[in-house]
């Protein structure tokens, strides 16, 4: 792993980062200067994120958290500061599936969905708020989907949280700008991950419009789905990651309320 510099003394927290996204972005911030607090429920999967960024050379330290928890929450950004000083840099990229339409949906089903994917992450910017505003400003990268900019079929609680982690984002920036604290969020399209091959795998949600049919095999349904993106193929872990670190650096410095698709022009078609 090389190491480079254009996230040289940051602290930064990546919430998801046992896998998928969260892991590529976690290393990735690692390897630019960052030093990261890890977060997930998946202890596995987080200490071999810590494990691959620590034999690399770079700084992380693993913390177990339910994103929906309010303490653990806070306690995630207590153990990174304390580890590595005050925290700068939030992505809060966890998130879970979710499919169903509004008319077919249970309450229960509908408020997991909504806890996860949009209220955990103001609990999260909450909690980084007053280290970042006394370190003088900071980057809170906000984890959205195309799903909260068009509709798609089959994902009703997943689309609301989505588009109200937008809305979020949106006012974020516009009130914590005067403190020099930057928010952002990418909205990807299919990016093949655990959390996409669950959602595909499920009954509805977004593969139900796939042209593959219903008893179609994942790579099957990823085929199928790479057909609806105008650049012909699926995203990278690597490509969100990339703009993760952009957005976290200070090469984004005037960078703020941006809702920035990273979706093989699938929202453009």
């Amino acid at each position: 792993m090389g190491m480079g510099d254009r996230l040289a003394g940051k602290v930064a927290i990546v919430t998801g980062a046992g896998s998928g996204i969260g892991r590529t972005t976690a290393i990735r911030f690692a390897t630019e200067g960052a030093k990261v607090g890890c977060a997930d429920r998946d202890r596995d999967g987080l200490n071999t994120t810590v494990e691959e960024i620590q034999s690399s050379g770079g700084q992380a330290v693993a913390c177990e958290v339910d994103v929906t928890d309010e303490k653990l929450v806070e306690q995630m950004v207590a153990e990174t500061t304390n580890a590595f000083g005050a925290v700068t840099v939030l992505y809060s990229n966890a998130g879970i599936a979710g499919s169903g339409n509004a008319g077919d949906l249970t309450l229960a089903e509908w408020e997991k969905v909504i806890a996860v994917n949009l209220t955990a992450v103001w609990l999260s910017s909450r909690a980084c708020l007053p280290g970042m505003i006394e370190a003088g400003g900071g980057s809170i990268i906000n984890q959205a989907s195309v799903g909260g900019l068009i509709g798609i079929p089959g994902i009703a609680s997943y689309a609301a949280a989505k588009a109200g982690v937008i809305g979020l984002t949106r006012q974020m920036a516009v009130e914590y700008g005067p403190l020099k604290i930057r928010v952002n969020a990418i909205c990807p399209g299919t990016v093949p991950t655990p959390l996409v091959e669950k959602t595909y795998m499920e009954k509805g949600g977004f593969a139900a419009t796939s042209a593959a049919g219903a008893d179609a095999t994942y790579e099957e349904i990823l085929e199928g789905s790479a057909q609806r993106y105008p650049i012909g193929r699926l995203g990278m872990t690597e490509e969100i990651a990339a703009f993760a670190l952009y957005l976290a650096s200070d090469e984004s410095a005037w960078t703020t309320g941006a809702i920035v698709p990273i979706d093989g022009g699938f929202t453009a078609a």
